[in-house]
């Protein structure tokens, strides 16, 4: 980490401004032939011409320059703030590369914050996870691990593994005195409400997955239920092509929209039943991995046609994800005759798309905020939940031992059980797994 980074850090196309950010020994130095030599005050902003390397003047802009260590990489930091477009921040940054800077890998920046101790790996992926965040209350929960609530958690679960070790080493270390004769007992106890409280955290933190990665709700039925134009009327325009000719929706259509205080992504999916047509088979395959993947469904059913064979195969295809994903049973065309009846549905919403679809989006809205309703500490990563998992496998796996007071065994899987969770925030360095983790973050970040 010698050398020194520059890179844009906001995103591309046209704005006020664009910022560019240099880390590292050589960035005063290269910020003082960017200003030609103009004093820079620590932490203070300083209006300036910016010239090339070529001493051609580029822009008048904001410069700040932070000290080492107080900085975000608590290195050497200088933040030029231009004027913002393609150009003006592109001519700066090979400016930078021109006066010794090379250009920063995606996340480098955070990784230099991570390997210098100013952050940990639960706050860097805070940070990442807060720029797409897909709903206010998971921006929230975002910005209090930024400030290290789930570093706070994770040393709180690491120092009761811990005690509960030291009470296991005073057994092995003097088993020929006397000790407490309900010291297992203790240890078994401590090791309990050890385990709930992860499992606690696992469930809290699957359960709200569609909060942080924003929630997938997918429109099920059979072929002219009227998907498309529910779609439609969510969205409030027309997305999708209506034809009263049953499989005109022949792919998944997905669009963004916003409910409430959350960012979803709204599938229309093909109509579900048996064809002989390839191309209409391609889409109800499309429509069933739509399924698997949303969290929220809403099998739309026809009131003014008797249930079929295609509604049995749409009912049982719902319930058999029931379990693990929220159902809403919804009856369209209510302005018709009413001929649709099931004995094992009850309907959640009846409605009309030609009419109002409040009544779901409010529905849909009830689902979602309800998913935040737990003080649990929440995971934000696939990397955090393994960790949590493997540390949780390895305390079920010491009951065992410590029963049958095999303490150097029941050691082993509580160290091993301590490793796992400081994997959450600062584990031993593995440069690999570090690059693969910060590759994944902004270019700038």
């Amino acid at each position: 980490m010698n050398d020194t980074i520059s890179a844009i850090a906001t995103a591309n196309g046209i704005g006020s401004i664009s910022i560019i950010r240099i880390s590292g020994d050589r960035a005063l130095q290269i910020s003082s032939v960017l200003t030609k030599d103009k004093k820079l005050t620590p932490r203070y902003a300083t209006l300036t011409d910016i010239y090339s390397d070529k001493n051609e003047l580029l822009d008048e802009a904001i410069v700040i320059y932070f000290r080492a260590p107080f900085s975000f990489t608590a290195e050497d930091v200088v933040e030029i703030q231009c004027h913002g477009g393609f150009i003006v921040a592109q001519n700066i940054l090979r400016a930078t590369i021109a006066l010794g800077a090379r250009v920063a890998t995606p996340g480098e920046f955070s990784k230099r914050a991570f390997l210098n101790g100013r952050i940990d790996l639960s706050e860097a992926e805070a940070i990442a996870g807060l720029i797409e965040a897909k709903s206010e209350d998971a921006a929230k929960i975002l910005a209090s691990q930024m400030k290290g609530s789930l570093k706070e958690y994770v040393e709180k679960i690491r120092d009761e593994i811990i005690h509960i070790l030291a009470y296991s080493e005073v057994s092995i270390d003097y088993a020929e005195e006397d000790l407490p004769e309900n010291l297992i007992s203790q240890i078994k106890d401590r090791l309990t409400i050890l385990k709930s409280s992860l499992e606690s955290t696992l469930r809290a933190s699957r359960a709200r997955e569609g909060l942080m990665q924003g929630f997938k709700v997918a429109i099920v039925g059979k072929p002219n239920v009227g998907k498309s134009s529910l779609l439609n009327s969510i969205l409030n325009f027309n997305r999708a092509i209506i034809s009263d000719i049953a499989g005109t929706t022949r792919d998944t259509i997905e669009e963004q929209i916003k409910i409430g205080t959350h960012l979803i992504r709204l599938v229309d999916t093909a109509g579900i039943r048996e064809s002989d047509d390839e191309i209409e088979k391609i889409g109800i395959e499309r429509s069933l991995e739509a399924i698997e993947q949303s969290n929220i469904v809403i099998a739309l059913f026809d009131s003014s046609r008797e249930a079929d064979s295609e509604d049995e195969q749409i009912i049982s295809l719902v319930k058999s994800c029931a379990e693990q994903k929220k159902v809403l049973y919804v009856k369209n065309k209510i302005d018709l005759i009413s001929k649709f009846t099931h004995k094992e549905i009850d309907f959640d919403i009846e409605l009309n798309t030609k009419d109002s679809v409040d009544a779901l989006i409010d529905a849909l809205e009830s689902i979602m905020d309800s998913t935040n309703s737990s003080d649990e500490m929440m995971l934000i990563s696939q990397r955090q939940i393994s960790a949590v998992e493997n540390s949780l496998k390895n305390i079920e796996e010491s009951f065992f031992p410590l029963q049958e007071q095999e303490l150097e065994i029941f050691s082993f899987h509580l160290i091993e059980a301590a490793k796992e969770m400081a994997n959450i925030t600062r584990p031993f360095e593995n440069n690999e797994m570090l690059d693969k983790m910060f590759g994944s973050f902004c270019l700038g970040k």
